[in-house]
């Protein structure tokens, strides 16, 4: 068994204009999910999600970013039984805590091709219905209450 923590952060990336950034899981093509990435050690949660999509796509985040917002929203829910494995044994369930990183503008990013295949930027009614996970689609499905009002 493996010493993953069970608790984790999903960052979702997206556009003032409601685009979000997807990407193909490397390991279950066919699979797509916003930036996630399970705790390491003692670290914050900020933190997590920062290096994690720095690792991901590429995208430096500066520590002191506005543009990085901690939604607080935590899901719990049953880990995947094909990545179990990957967790102490009898772990079962994950905590994970949402945050949004909000850019201007779509931009290229670079995979972690041992992670990651291939990504795409779609506006977010279309992301909630690509991503395998329900607590991602839910994520991106409160979107337009954090987009800026359209005059």
């Amino acid at each position: 068994m493996g010493n993953k923590q069970p608790v984790s952060v999903l960052v979702l990336i997206y556009t003032l204009d409601g685009q979000v950034l997807l990407i193909e899981r490397a390991d279950k093509p066919g699979y797509w999910q916003s930036v996630t990435g399970s705790r390491e050690e003692n670290e914050i949660l900020r933190d997590t999600a920062r290096r994690e999509v720095a690792e991901e796509t590429g995208i430096i985040i500066a520590a002191d970013s506005m543009a990085l917002s901690d939604w607080q929203l935590c899901n719990r829910y049953e880990i995947y039984p094909h990545w179990r494995h990957r967790y102490p044994t009898g772990v079962t369930h994950n905590e994970e805590h949402v945050f949004g990183l909000q850019l201007s503008s779509p931009c290229p990013v670079t995979l972690a091709p041992d992670e990651h295949l291939a990504y795409r930027w779609l506006p977010w009614s279309q992301a909630a219905e690509q991503v395998f996970s329900p607590s991602n689609a839910a994520a991106i499905r409160l979107l337009p209450q954090r987009l800026p009002a359209v005059l």
